[in-house]
């Protein structure tokens, strides 16, 4: 999988809701408490396996950060940005 060039990333980005922090995707999303951050947890864990393509995740009481890139490819990629897509969708 070929890495984007940062401004096709930058581009990606107008429709989504995460930020680019060097060669990743990251997203917070708070919650109201522990339940809905691990329920969120568990919806972006589902669509990972559903692609194949799984994202940092760090959990704390009402707050998931997300972490995404390419490992292999050493940065972001196209399947980041589908996936990023996906996560949107489910808020």
């Amino acid at each position: 999988m070929d890495l984007l060039e940062p401004e096709a990333v930058d581009d990606a980005l107008v429709d989504l809701a995460w930020t680019r922090l060097g060669g990743e995707l990251v997203k917070v999303h708070r919650g109201p408490d522990f339940a809905s951050s691990m329920a969120y947890a568990n919806a972006v864990g589902a669509l990972a396996e559903e692609m194949d393509h799984h994202p940092d995740i760090e959990i704390r009481w009402n707050e998931v950060t997300l972490h995404l890139s390419t490992h292999s490819a050493g940065g972001i990629t196209a399947l980041d940005i589908e996936l990023a897509r996906r996560i949107d969708a489910l808020a």
